[in-house]
């Protein structure tokens, strides 16, 4: 995973003229619902390939790239002591440097870095996880150890700054932090850990924590998202243990169900599809239909050995009533109905 990312500037969704693209600021997209609303998407990739118009070498990382007026921003891991196995089951203890850059989206140029020592002792310590969130000036970046910052996103210059493990007593989870940080008007929000605090919210521009809540053993590994239904807005926290609806400015619980995912694998986010709302990971899958006159759901179904689909390391992704999706237990790519659970193909 050391070059995870060279930062080929002709990907289809990089292609033609990168002046005029639509900016991908965060992770799945600028509305995080995973749709490129781009104009003039190759739709065939020819067989001598498509021409790269500049590569850049990087680190250790897993995190994707963020794009946003013009620059490219991403986080990585150099690796100075110790060795990455990749083992499942066990922890790398290493120590190196994580670090958040900037390139120049035209040229691959390195704008600006911010780096600090950082050392790992988690499963597939190969860096950090998060794709780096742009908000008008500001970069929000997450490392795998549960370092949050605050930076300027012209030049990287620290504003503020939130160690997890140390500000909240939490302990890093088997594969590190990897719950991508959401921006949400006034508002930052991360699953941290802790006591009582599963999930807490700062102001995005002091870092001054606005509220905390929700308490699990197992924090889990599934970013924070907002979904709006029953004329309000409901901030989705999916520890390992339940789903969870919280209204966005004060951390108050409108609802929760329990939704026990396997080894606290709650990664993949809830999709939300008209009134329903798709739970689905390792080990747990379930359909919420979502209660049209005030914050509220009840299961409509639960998935068994042989329907619906455990989609726990991507996203799954539902058009027209038809999820789609990689299934971590048999690891195929499948279609579902949404409403039945039947697998399709």
């Amino acid at each position: 995973m050391r070059f995870l990312c060279s930062l080929v500037g002709s990907l289809g969704i990089l292609c033609a003229s990168l002046a005029v693209a639509d900016d991908w600021p965060q992770w799945l997209g600028p509305h995080q619902d995973s749709v490129w609303r781009e104009d003039g998407i190759v739709a065939e990739i020819p067989a001598e390939g498509l021409p790269v118009v500049w590569r850049a070498k990087v680190g250790w990382g897993y995190a994707g790239p963020a794009v946003a007026e013009g620059r490219v921003y991403l986080m990585d891991y150099l690796l100075s002591e110790g060795t990455i196995t990749n083992n499942p089951g066990g922890a790398d203890k290493t120590k190196g440097k994580e670090r958040v850059f900037c390139l120049d989206a035209q040229t691959g140029q390195m704008i600006w870095e911010h780096q600090y020592d950082r050392s790992y002792a988690i499963s597939y310590a190969g860096g950090p996880r998060c794709t780096p969130t742009v908000v008008d000036d500001k970069v929000y970046a997450l490392g795998a150890e549960g370092n949050l910052w605050c930076l300027d996103s012209a030049n990287g210059a620290v504003i503020w700054s939130v160690d997890f493990v140390k500000d909240y007593g939490a302990k890093t989870p088997m594969w590190g932090f990897c719950s991508h940080p959401l921006v949400d008007g006034d508002y930052v929000y991360a699953m941290v850990g802790g006591i009582d605090s599963v999930i807490v919210a700062w102001n995005k521009e002091t870092g001054k924590e606005v509220w905390r809540a929700l308490a699990a053993k197992q924090t889990g590994y599934c970013p924070p998202s907002i979904i709006e239904h029953a004329g309000c807005r409901q901030l989705m926290a999916w520890h390992g243990e339940s789903l969870n609806s919280l209204d966005p400015k004060t951390g108050k619980v409108y609802w929760s169900v329990p939704l026990e995912a396997n080894f606290g694998m709650a990664i993949s986010m809830p999709r939300k599809w008209e009134s329903y709302l798709l739970a689905s990971n390792y080990g747990i899958a379930a359909l919420l239909e979502l209660d049209d006159q005030q914050p509220g759901a009840e299961i409509v179904w639960r998935g068994q050995p042989k329907d619906a689909i455990y989609a726990a390391n991507v996203t799954p992704f539902i058009e027209q009533g038809t999820i789609y999706g990689c299934d971590i237990e048999s690891g195929t790519l499948m279609g579902v109905d949404l409403k039945t659970a039947d697998r399709l193909w």
